[in-house]
Protein backbone atom coordinates (compact mmCIF):
# COMPACT_ATOMS: atom_id res chain seq x y z
CA UNK A 1 0.00 0.00 0.00
CA UNK A 2 2.51 2.72 1.09
CA UNK A 3 4.85 1.65 -2.61
CA UNK A 4 1.56 1.81 -4.23
CA UNK A 5 0.97 5.67 -2.53
CA UNK A 6 4.65 6.65 -3.17
CA UNK A 7 4.37 6.05 -6.67
CA UNK A 8 0.96 7.78 -7.30
CA UNK A 9 3.10 10.48 -5.86
CA UNK A 10 5.34 10.33 -7.86
CA UNK A 11 2.91 10.18 -10.66
CA UNK A 12 0.76 13.45 -9.72
CA UNK A 13 2.96 15.09 -6.97
CA UNK A 14 1.24 18.52 -6.99
CA UNK A 15 -1.74 16.57 -6.20
CA UNK A 16 -0.43 15.27 -3.10
CA UNK A 17 1.00 18.56 -2.13
CA UNK A 18 -2.33 20.36 -2.72
CA UNK A 19 -3.65 17.93 -0.70
CA UNK A 20 -1.49 18.29 2.78
CA UNK A 21 -1.32 22.14 2.21
CA UNK A 22 -5.45 21.87 2.45
CA UNK A 23 -5.33 19.48 5.37
CA UNK A 24 -3.09 21.60 7.08
CA UNK A 25 -5.36 24.64 6.73
CA UNK A 26 -8.16 22.72 7.77
CA UNK A 27 -6.04 21.38 10.95
CA UNK A 28 -4.96 25.15 11.46
CA UNK A 29 -8.79 25.95 11.85
CA UNK A 30 -9.21 23.83 14.21
CA UNK A 31 -6.16 24.81 16.07
CA UNK A 32 -7.46 28.27 16.03
CA UNK A 33 -10.53 26.82 18.25
CA UNK A 34 -8.02 24.90 20.32
CA UNK A 35 -5.80 27.85 20.95
CA UNK A 36 -8.73 30.06 22.34
CA UNK A 37 -11.04 27.49 24.09
CA UNK A 38 -8.54 25.03 26.32
CA UNK A 39 -7.51 27.72 28.29
CA UNK A 40 -11.25 29.05 29.08
CA UNK A 41 -11.43 25.16 30.32
CA UNK A 42 -14.40 25.00 27.87
CA UNK A 43 -15.26 22.25 25.20
CA UNK A 44 -13.25 21.85 21.68
CA UNK A 45 -16.29 19.93 19.96
CA UNK A 46 -19.38 21.82 21.22
CA UNK A 47 -20.81 24.14 20.43
CA UNK A 48 -19.58 24.47 16.87
CA UNK A 49 -17.96 27.58 15.49
CA UNK A 50 -19.83 30.99 16.95
CA UNK A 51 -19.08 34.68 16.42
CA UNK A 52 -18.14 37.03 19.49
CA UNK A 53 -21.71 37.81 19.72
CA UNK A 54 -23.27 34.21 19.73
CA UNK A 55 -24.28 33.55 16.41
CA UNK A 56 -23.35 30.23 15.15
CA UNK A 57 -20.68 30.89 12.21
CA UNK A 58 -21.86 29.15 8.68
CA UNK A 59 -19.61 26.96 7.01
CA UNK A 60 -19.31 29.33 3.99
CA UNK A 61 -17.88 32.13 6.33
CA UNK A 62 -15.87 29.23 8.14
CA UNK A 63 -13.36 28.17 4.97
CA UNK A 64 -9.76 28.18 6.35
CA UNK A 65 -7.09 31.34 5.33
CA UNK A 66 -10.19 32.65 2.85
CA UNK A 67 -13.12 33.89 4.52
CA UNK A 68 -11.25 36.93 6.62
CA UNK A 69 -10.25 37.81 3.29
CA UNK A 70 -13.33 37.43 1.55
CA UNK A 71 -15.21 39.24 4.51
CA UNK A 72 -12.79 41.58 4.84
CA UNK A 73 -11.54 40.60 8.49
CA UNK A 74 -15.56 41.43 9.53
CA UNK A 75 -17.97 38.61 10.74
CA UNK A 76 -21.22 38.20 8.83
CA UNK A 77 -23.56 38.31 11.55
CA UNK A 78 -22.70 41.67 13.51
CA UNK A 79 -20.06 43.30 11.25
CA UNK A 80 -17.78 42.85 14.43
CA UNK A 81 -13.66 42.64 13.23
CA UNK A 82 -12.11 40.11 14.48
CA UNK A 83 -8.00 38.94 14.51
CA UNK A 84 -5.72 38.53 11.05
CA UNK A 85 -4.25 35.81 13.64
CA UNK A 86 -7.11 33.49 12.68
CA UNK A 87 -6.17 33.02 8.86
CA UNK A 88 -2.62 33.34 10.27
CA UNK A 89 -2.56 30.26 12.04
CA UNK A 90 -4.20 28.36 9.50
CA UNK A 91 -1.56 29.42 6.90
CA UNK A 92 1.28 29.09 9.20
CA UNK A 93 -0.15 25.07 9.94
CA UNK A 94 -0.59 24.75 6.06
CA UNK A 95 2.98 25.88 5.05
CA UNK A 96 4.62 23.76 7.74
CA UNK A 97 2.27 21.07 6.69
CA UNK A 98 3.92 21.47 3.11
CA UNK A 99 7.28 21.94 4.15
CA UNK A 100 7.01 18.58 6.00
CA UNK A 101 5.87 16.59 2.94
CA UNK A 102 8.66 18.24 0.66
CA UNK A 103 11.28 17.95 2.99
CA UNK A 104 10.92 14.57 4.25
CA UNK A 105 10.06 10.94 3.33
CA UNK A 106 6.25 10.16 3.70
CA UNK A 107 6.49 7.98 6.81
CA UNK A 108 8.75 10.44 8.81
CA UNK A 109 6.47 13.47 7.61
CA UNK A 110 3.42 11.88 8.48
CA UNK A 111 5.03 12.06 12.24
CA UNK A 112 5.83 15.56 11.76
CA UNK A 113 2.31 16.25 11.08
CA UNK A 114 1.30 14.91 14.73
CA UNK A 115 3.89 17.02 16.21
CA UNK A 116 3.08 20.54 14.30
CA UNK A 117 -0.17 21.13 15.48
CA UNK A 118 1.39 20.07 19.20
CA UNK A 119 3.64 23.03 18.67
CA UNK A 120 1.34 25.50 17.20
CA UNK A 121 -1.12 25.15 19.80
CA UNK A 122 1.60 25.28 22.67
CA UNK A 123 3.52 27.79 21.36
CA UNK A 124 -0.05 30.26 20.96
CA UNK A 125 -1.00 29.31 24.39
CA UNK A 126 2.17 30.62 25.87
CA UNK A 127 2.24 33.73 24.17
CA UNK A 128 -1.41 34.19 25.13
CA UNK A 129 -1.50 33.05 28.89
CA UNK A 130 2.02 32.33 30.27
CA UNK A 131 1.78 28.67 30.21
CA UNK A 132 1.81 25.54 28.69
CA UNK A 133 -1.04 23.13 29.19
CA UNK A 134 0.46 19.44 30.15
CA UNK A 135 -1.72 17.86 27.24
CA UNK A 136 0.59 19.72 24.81
CA UNK A 137 4.20 18.41 26.48
CA UNK A 138 3.03 14.85 27.56
CA UNK A 139 1.35 14.33 24.09
CA UNK A 140 4.27 15.11 22.37
CA UNK A 141 6.52 12.73 24.68
CA UNK A 142 4.16 10.04 24.01
CA UNK A 143 3.50 10.04 20.57
CA UNK A 144 7.15 10.40 19.81
CA UNK A 145 8.00 7.51 21.41
CA UNK A 146 5.30 5.40 20.33
CA UNK A 147 5.88 6.85 16.36
CA UNK A 148 9.69 6.49 16.98
CA UNK A 149 9.45 2.72 17.46
CA UNK A 150 6.89 2.34 14.68
CA UNK A 151 8.71 4.91 12.05
CA UNK A 152 12.55 4.68 13.81
CA UNK A 153 13.46 6.86 10.28
CA UNK A 154 12.03 9.87 12.25
CA UNK A 155 15.53 9.79 14.22
CA UNK A 156 17.64 8.77 10.97
CA UNK A 157 17.86 5.00 11.90
CA UNK A 158 17.67 2.78 8.45
CA UNK A 159 18.03 -1.00 10.17
CA UNK A 160 17.09 -4.15 8.04
CA UNK A 161 15.77 -5.69 11.44
CA UNK A 162 12.55 -3.99 12.14
CA UNK A 163 12.91 -5.06 16.10
CA UNK A 164 16.40 -3.47 16.24
CA UNK A 165 15.21 -0.23 14.65
CA UNK A 166 11.97 -0.21 16.71
CA UNK A 167 14.16 -0.66 19.80
CA UNK A 168 16.98 1.91 18.31
CA UNK A 169 14.00 4.74 17.70
CA UNK A 170 12.66 4.46 21.19
CA UNK A 171 16.25 4.79 22.94
CA UNK A 172 16.99 7.96 20.52
CA UNK A 173 13.54 9.10 21.71
CA UNK A 174 14.17 8.40 25.47
CA UNK A 175 17.39 10.19 25.43
CA UNK A 176 15.84 13.23 23.57
CA UNK A 177 12.85 13.79 26.36
CA UNK A 178 15.69 13.26 29.17
CA UNK A 179 18.39 15.77 27.65
CA UNK A 180 16.21 18.15 26.55
CA UNK A 181 13.71 18.40 29.92
CA UNK A 182 17.05 18.22 31.88
CA UNK A 183 19.11 20.58 30.47
CA UNK A 184 16.54 22.87 30.55
CA UNK A 185 16.13 22.35 34.31
CA UNK A 186 19.34 22.51 35.42
CA UNK A 187 19.83 25.82 33.32
CA UNK A 188 16.20 26.76 34.69
CA UNK A 189 17.51 26.14 38.35
CA UNK A 190 20.49 28.11 38.03
CA UNK A 191 19.12 31.17 36.82
CA UNK A 192 16.93 30.78 39.58
CA UNK A 193 19.44 30.98 41.72
CA UNK A 194 21.15 34.07 40.21
CA UNK A 195 18.50 36.36 39.70
CA UNK A 196 16.49 34.94 42.91
CA UNK A 197 13.39 34.66 40.85
CA UNK A 198 11.91 32.17 38.77
CA UNK A 199 13.12 32.54 35.41
CA UNK A 200 11.58 30.05 33.59
CA UNK A 201 8.21 27.92 34.35
CA UNK A 202 8.46 24.40 34.25
CA UNK A 203 6.05 23.80 31.05
CA UNK A 204 8.76 25.30 29.39
CA UNK A 205 10.95 21.78 30.57
CA UNK A 206 7.96 19.24 30.04
CA UNK A 207 7.71 21.08 26.38
CA UNK A 208 11.45 20.59 25.62
CA UNK A 209 11.93 16.93 26.67
CA UNK A 210 8.16 16.72 24.30
CA UNK A 211 10.47 18.11 21.43
CA UNK A 212 13.13 15.47 22.11
CA UNK A 213 10.94 12.45 21.86
CA UNK A 214 10.81 13.56 18.34
CA UNK A 215 14.07 15.61 17.47
CA UNK A 216 16.58 13.87 19.39
CA UNK A 217 18.87 14.99 22.02
CA UNK A 218 19.99 17.13 19.45
CA UNK A 219 17.18 18.38 18.34
CA UNK A 220 16.03 19.79 22.00
CA UNK A 221 19.56 21.15 22.42
CA UNK A 222 19.63 23.07 18.85
CA UNK A 223 15.57 24.03 20.13
CA UNK A 224 16.84 25.71 23.40
CA UNK A 225 19.51 27.59 22.10
CA UNK A 226 18.40 28.43 18.65
CA UNK A 227 15.04 28.99 19.44
CA UNK A 228 16.95 31.25 21.98
CA UNK A 229 18.45 33.03 19.11
CA UNK A 230 15.19 33.23 17.13
CA UNK A 231 12.90 34.60 20.04
CA UNK A 232 15.77 37.30 20.23
CA UNK A 233 15.89 38.44 16.98
CA UNK A 234 12.12 38.46 16.62
CA UNK A 235 11.81 40.47 19.66
CA UNK A 236 14.24 43.30 17.97
CA UNK A 237 11.85 43.34 15.46
CA UNK A 238 8.91 43.61 17.07
CA UNK A 239 10.60 46.54 18.89
CA UNK A 240 11.32 48.11 15.74
CA UNK A 241 7.98 47.68 14.62
CA UNK A 242 6.09 48.72 18.00
CA UNK A 243 8.15 52.10 17.78
CA UNK A 244 7.76 52.85 13.81
CA UNK A 245 4.20 51.66 13.29
CA UNK A 246 1.45 54.01 15.97
CA UNK A 247 -0.92 51.42 15.40
CA UNK A 248 0.86 48.77 17.11
CA UNK A 249 1.91 50.44 20.07
CA UNK A 250 0.60 48.82 23.56
CA UNK A 251 -0.90 51.59 26.38
CA UNK A 252 2.05 52.45 28.82
CA UNK A 253 1.55 50.32 31.84
CA UNK A 254 -0.16 47.43 29.99
CA UNK A 255 0.05 43.95 30.67
CA UNK A 256 1.16 43.86 26.63
CA UNK A 257 3.48 46.67 27.65
CA UNK A 258 5.50 44.57 30.10
CA UNK A 259 5.96 41.72 27.87
CA UNK A 260 7.40 44.42 25.41
CA UNK A 261 9.52 46.00 27.81
CA UNK A 262 11.07 42.37 28.91
CA UNK A 263 9.36 42.19 32.32
CA UNK A 264 7.64 38.68 30.85
CA UNK A 265 9.17 36.77 27.80
CA UNK A 266 7.24 33.34 27.38
CA UNK A 267 9.79 30.93 25.92
CA UNK A 268 7.28 28.32 24.63
CA UNK A 269 6.45 30.19 21.63
CA UNK A 270 10.68 30.19 21.00
CA UNK A 271 10.94 26.77 21.82
CA UNK A 272 8.98 25.57 19.02
CA UNK A 273 10.38 27.66 16.76
CA UNK A 274 13.87 26.63 17.57
CA UNK A 275 12.43 22.95 17.42
CA UNK A 276 10.70 23.81 14.22
CA UNK A 277 14.00 25.21 11.96
CA UNK A 278 15.71 22.17 13.21
CA UNK A 279 13.09 19.06 11.52
CA UNK A 280 12.68 21.11 8.75
CA UNK A 281 15.44 23.34 7.58
CA UNK A 282 19.04 22.56 9.58
CA UNK A 283 18.48 19.04 11.11
CA UNK A 284 21.34 17.65 8.73
CA UNK A 285 23.69 20.29 9.33
CA UNK A 286 23.17 20.35 13.10
CA UNK A 287 23.47 16.40 13.06
CA UNK A 288 26.83 17.19 11.28
CA UNK A 289 27.91 19.71 13.36
CA UNK A 290 27.17 17.51 16.94
CA UNK A 291 29.32 14.79 14.92
CA UNK A 292 32.06 16.90 14.86
CA UNK A 293 32.08 18.18 18.17
CA UNK A 294 31.33 14.40 19.12
CA UNK A 295 34.78 13.38 17.14
CA UNK A 296 37.09 16.45 18.49
CA UNK A 297 36.29 15.09 21.69
CA UNK A 298 37.28 11.77 21.75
Amino acid sequence: MLSELNALDQEFPAFFSAAIFILGALIGSFLNVCIYRIPAKKSIAFPGSTCACGAPIKWFDNIPILSWFILRGKARCCNAPYSIRYPFVELLTACLFLAAWLQHPHAKAACLLVFIPLMISAAFIDFDHMEIPDRFSYGAALSGVVLSVFVPSLHGIVEPNSLVAGTKGLFESLIGIMIGSGLILWIALAAETILRKEAMGFGDVKLLGGIGAFAGWEGAVFALFGGAVIGTLGFILWLIAKATVPSLRAKKGSDEDDRIVGKQMPFGPMLVAGALVYLLLLEKEVDQYFELIQRLAQ
